[in-house]
């Protein structure tokens, strides 16, 4: 008998113990117990930048930091349900994601970049010209100042905070979205289709802007970090943390708090996004 009790014993701790291990939480003891996993996803556009906090981060502190990008509405949903202990995003909260008792906090700030082919004559697009291009009402380069060849609009998949905010700022709809638009998934594809393209015209985010694109101006104002923060470029948003109170570990507030803070700042501003001050 004392064989038996002992052997449902054992099975009993077993069984409880693959139950714990199968429902760790969206931040956590690694194996070896010395560090904690904070667990981060959201935006591709804010990805890049939390990767680079969470590299110096983790080089001063015990603290893991997994950083997976897939999306700002997805990473919304992940810090929402507890998959994540913090979710990233490039737009603003949606009322019915507040609801949910999310909250959030400002990381730093982007200008959206409407980019071309380098050889693209056209430099310079008023913003219901951008809006009449992504909705198929101007479909020929010639018809902006341009080359006499076709428009290939390039956007962001759905879900895309990018698409959103864009959207959003500019003044139109998903479906309003010119049907033949190429649909690419993160800045980086986007940045690659129309460097390689003639035709195509797409938006990317400040810190993926580099010589292999050309970038216009929004009603005669250059992308830059100064006219964003003085609000002369109207194409800019938030980057966002969005979280759970009741979820946010120390740990979490603890690498919140290095961001907000003079170096995680001016690793912000070194990324090429817009630091808060």
């Amino acid at each position: 008998m004392n064989f038996k009790r002992n052997t449902a014993i054992g099975l009993l701790v077993l069984s409880l113990t693959v139950i714990l291990s199968a429902c760790g939480g969206a931040g956590e003891e690694s194996s070896n117990g010395n560090k904690y996993t904070l667990s981060i996803s959201g935006s591709t556009s804010v990805g890049p930048l939390a990767e680079k906090l969470a590299d110096k981060f983790e080089e001063k502190s015990d603290i893991n930091i997994e950083v997976n990008q897939i999306g700002s509405s997805a990473g919304i949903t992940n810090a929402t349900n507890g998959v994540s202990e913090i979710g990233m995003s490039s737009r603003d909260l949606k009322e019915d994601e507040k609801k949910n008792g999310l909250s959030e906090s400002i990381i730093a700030y982007d200008g959206i970049v409407v980019v071309t082919h380098p050889s693209n004559k056209v430099k310079n697009l008023t913003m219901d010209q951008v809006k009449q291009i992504f909705t198929g009402e101007i479909t020929n380069w010639s018809e902006l100042g341009g080359d006499d060849m076709e428009i290939v609009v390039v956007s962001r998949e759905d879900g895309s905070g990018s698409r959103d905010a864009f959207q959003e700022i500019v003044g139109y709809s998903s479906g309003e979205l010119v049907r033949s638009s190429i649909v690419a998934s993160g800045n980086g594809n986007i940045k690659t289709t129309v460097a390689t393209n003639k035709h195509a015209v797409g938006f990317v985010s400040f810190e993926y802007i580099d010589e292999s694109v050309s970038t216009m101006k929004i009603n005669g104002v250059e992308p830059t970090a100064d006219n964003v923060l003085q609000q002369k470029y109207s194409l800019s948003r938030p980057f966002l943390f969005v979280f759970k109170d009741e979820s946010l570990s120390d740990n979490g507030q603890e690498f919140i708090d290095y961001i907000l803070g003079p170096e995680g700042q001016k690793i912000a501003s070194e990324a090429g996004v817009i630091p808060l001050k």
